[in-house]
């Protein structure tokens, strides 16, 4: 099994979940008492959320690529940053270490045409759904569609991920405003509907849409579960 370096605290409330269901799937892999041999660097999100909000995405980059130097240090194999938007600093932060990245966009591209859908919506914090270093990964590497959602829309989505779910809040009217958007960009054309950020998954269930939601926390998390029980490099 190798070691995974997980970059969390963007927010301390998704990376939670990232070091539960990889334990969770390297013990049904592996049985008994297994679990995941996991680093994590844990960064202030204020920090970031600052440099986010004056536009000082190189520094940002800067941070988390000293992370990813110390977890490569601690012994890490292979990295995970446990958000999306800040895969905006990807390539910075692959550039700082020898070690490979494992991209969530790839991840969640690989399991959308692995369900055969070509026309996929989008929903994250305005970064994500406005800025080319997700969507277009998605397009130009993965050749899939993606939809987002009208301005007013947008806006809504990334003061919920913001003011409410980076802070613990999860509301049942804001769950109704989201299915309300996931409903119009079904009428736009999408067929089913990324998750595209980490804390979303806390908010809107499968069970609550009528459409296919991709969870990108899970399906990154299963990803890296399965990296690390591969045998030699990625």
């Amino acid at each position: 099994m190798k070691t995974l370096g997980l970059i969390g605290g963007m927010s301390w409330e998704s990376t939670v979940p990232y070091y539960r269901l990889i334990n969770e799937a390297v013990k049904q892999h592996l049985g008994g008492l297994h679990s995941a041999k996991l680093i994590l660097f844990s960064v202030d999100f204020h920090e970031i959320e600052q440099m986010q909000r004056a536009g000082e995405w190189e520094e940002a980059g800067a941070l988390l690529a000293q992370a990813a130097l110390a977890l490569e240090r601690a012994g890490a194999e292979g990295l995970v940053i446990c958000t999306n938007t800040m895969h905006k600093v990807a390539d910075q932060v692959q550039s700082a270490v020898s070690i490979p990245l494992l991209h969530i966009a790839d991840s969640t591209a690989t399991a959308i045409k692995a369900a055969e859908f070509t026309t996929i919506g989008l929903l994250g914090t305005r970064f994500t759904m406005e800025q080319d270093f997700y969507r277009a990964r998605l397009e130009n590497n993965h050749g899939l569609k993606v939809l987002i959602p009208g301005d007013a829309d947008r806006t809504r989505v990334h003061q919920v991920i913001y003011d409410e779910l980076c802070v613990g809040l999860v509301r049942d009217e804001s769950r109704k405003v989201f299915l309300e958007i996931i409903g119009r960009l079904v009428t736009k054309g999408a067929q089913a509907i990324i998750l595209g950020c980490t804390e979303l998954s806390l908010l809107v269930r499968p069970e609550d849409a009528s459409v296919r939601l991709f969870d990108t926390t899970a399906i990154h998390a299963a990803d890296a579960a399965r990296w690390s029980l591969e045998d030699g490099p990625v």
